[in-house]
């Protein structure tokens, strides 16, 4: 498995990440790092690799976009001095501008999502062992659904900066395509972007899988 022992792994993103956990640091005890992905994948790397003393922090906000986490980065990011950093960010910069469409300061659009998601990349790389980039994703089979097509859309752009900045990438899209093969997409989220504790394990499974985790261990 890439990840060593006594390394900080520090995740951030939106609502999909944050999923209830404690404010201001979501690490410790009582849940503090909430009921998502984050915790799923905490739970495999203790209860597997307990002897790395993998250290698990969750720095998700609710309703963040990329413009949001630019503005936190140094107190949420820098400042806690990770070994790796994960990233999923952009479900918010795209739904905005559907949900909302005529609130249009609140929309990131695709230029602004790639130069603020490969300036927060850049700033953190002299100081990180390694950068994780999660596509953004909607639980929607059809690819010609507007709000689809979009996400996909910025998910290229986020293939394309860890291709160029020499980050891990999870196409979290993809991994979510293979299990609605067979289940309808409100069996995986209410909404097509809020994930159940289904959804939320794909989204570990395909963390994991990435960093090379042995699940027959």
């Amino acid at each position: 498995m890439l990840l060593e022992k006594d390394q900080k792994l520090l995740f951030i993103g939106d609502s999909v990440t944050d999923c209830d956990r404690a404010k201001p640091t979501g690490e410790g005890l009582f849940q503090a790092l909430g009921n998502g992905y984050v915790s799923i994948v905490d739970a495999f790397l203790q209860s597997t690799y307990p002897e790395l003393g993998i250290r698990v922090v969750n720095k998700g906000t609710s309703g963040n976009t990329v413009r949001d986490l630019h503005a936190r980065w140094q107190e949420d990011v820098l400042d806690q001095n990770p070994d790796w950093l994960s990233i999923m960010i952009g479900i918010n910069d795209v739904w905005r501008q559907f949900d909302s469409p005529f609130i249009k300061h609140q929309h990131v659009y695709i230029e602004e999502y790639e130069e603020t998601l490969r300036k927060i990349v850049q700033e953190s790389k002299p100081t990180v062992n390694q950068i994780v980039l999660m596509t953004p994703f909607y639980i929607e089979p059809n690819e010609e659904d507007l709000m689809r097509e979009k996400m996909d859309q910025y998910g290229k752009v986020v293939e394309k900066i860890a291709n160029e900045e020499d980050c891990l990438l999870i196409n979290t899209q993809a991994a979510f395509n293979k299990v609605l093969k067979n289940l309808y997409p409100a069996a995986i989220a209410w909404d097509r972007v809020h994930p159940n504790a289904t959804g939320h394990t794909v989204l570990a499974k395909a963390f994991l899988n990435r960093i090379g985790f042995n699940w027959a261990k």
